[in-house]
């Protein structure tokens, strides 16, 4: 009796807890949302949204962050209304989220062209004054958020950006048109259905067992190394994205690799990151850096690189005048693989 009451309470336990788990929850609400245009257009009566002005969000600074404010669609009819404009541009909003509680957010761009409304673009100054915020360039802003702002933001400019750039069907030459949620565009002429997609990139930290490999681009800001990362090719495996990559940049041959994590990235045009680490065949590290994708690669030991992350301040210079080499910061995935090294410099590793 008592073996059977303990299987009793432990399924009982189980099945309270699928009832109970916010995770599943949130995930068939959204997906509710997605595919259906009145359940979606119902949750935006009580929704949030975070607006942007030509791809740039709305921020408000707090001591050494900044906060993106929220606003009913209340507050959005009323300002659409102050300066002029048919609330129907509200139809431009993308959903991005929803709170444990089921409060729907949503993403409106007041300065991109509508593509539901023959009003123009709202003027940034003036938006800037009304909603005592600034629009701020994402890519400025990113690593003053906190990890969840910086994260819906992130996926805000993304679909924000592929619907601005999708609005025409690419067969038919016909306007598409976005259900409510924004997670798809159907071209009414022959219904072919297009969906926000990212780009896969890979993004590989490159050890000898006791070094690591960091290079830089020519567009990084001055002093900043990272790990190697690149496009995937149409056809390409990750393992094989990997090992050309590692080929083409500096000249190794990656001998093992290991998965570690991945990443949503919005820049340049919304890209999935996929971090691993390599080792390269030993005796075989000589770098022969690719001036056509790198202006810079080099080794650096343990040492160096745990320095390098205990730095605060990259732009600090030396007593020589020289800028000390610097690390992404700690919300890209590239300090992430870094720091994983230096905790674990020798990590097991699968064959290439």
């Amino acid at each position: 009796m008592s073996l059977y009451c303990g299987i009793a309470c432990r399924r009982k336990s189980f099945w309270c807890y699928r009832l109970l788990s916010t995770y599943v929850t949130k995930t068939r609400y959204l997906f509710e949302l997605k595919e259906d245009d009145d359940a979606c257009k119902k949750a935006q009566q009580t929704g949030a949204f975070y607006l942007f002005h030509n791809l740039a969000p709305l921020l408000q600074k707090s001591e050494h962050q900044y906060l993106p404010p929220q606003h009913s669609l209340l507050d959005l009819e009323k300002l659409l209304s102050k300066f002029g404009q048919d609330t129907q541009r509200i139809e431009d909003s993308v959903l991005i989220g929803c709170s444990e509680q089921h409060e729907a957010w949503f993403s409106l761009d007041l300065g991109l062209n509508s593509s539901s409304s023959i009003n123009a673009s709202l003027q940034k100054s003036e938006m800037e004054t009304e909603l005592t915020g600034s629009f701020i360039e994402l890519r400025k802003a990113l690593f003053r958020l906190n990890v969840k702002d910086a994260s819906l933001l992130s996926t805000a400019q993304a679909l924000l950006r592929w619907h601005d750039a999708h609005q025409f069907c690419s067969r038919s030459g016909q306007p598409t048109k976005k259900n409510v949620a924004g997670s798809k565009r159907v071209c009414p002429s022959n219904k072919i259905i297009y969906y926000p997609q990212m780009a896969p990139v890979v993004i590989t930290l490159v050890s000898d067992g006791t070094r690591c490999l960091l290079a830089r681009q020519s567009s990084f800001p001055k002093g900043m190394y990272s790990a190697l990362a690149g496009f995937c090719d149409i056809g390409e495996s990750l393992e094989e994205a990997v090992r050309r990559e590692v080929a083409e940049e500096v000249g190794l041959e990656v001998e093992r690799l290991q998965y570690s994590a991945s990443q949503h990235w919005p820049f340049p045009n919304s890209s999935l990151m996929i971090a691993c680490h390599a080792t390269v065949k030993p005796g075989q590290t000589e770098i022969q850096v690719n001036l056509r994708e790198l202006e810079a690669a080099a080794w650096f030991s343990h040492d160096e690189v745990v320095t390098a992350l205990k730095r605060n301040h990259p732009y600090t210079q030396q007593q020589n005048g020289t800028l000390p080499f610097w690390l992404p910061p700690k919300l890209a995935i590239a300090h992430q693989l870094i720091k994983e090294w230096v905790e674990k410099p020798t990590c097991s590793s699968l064959p290439a």
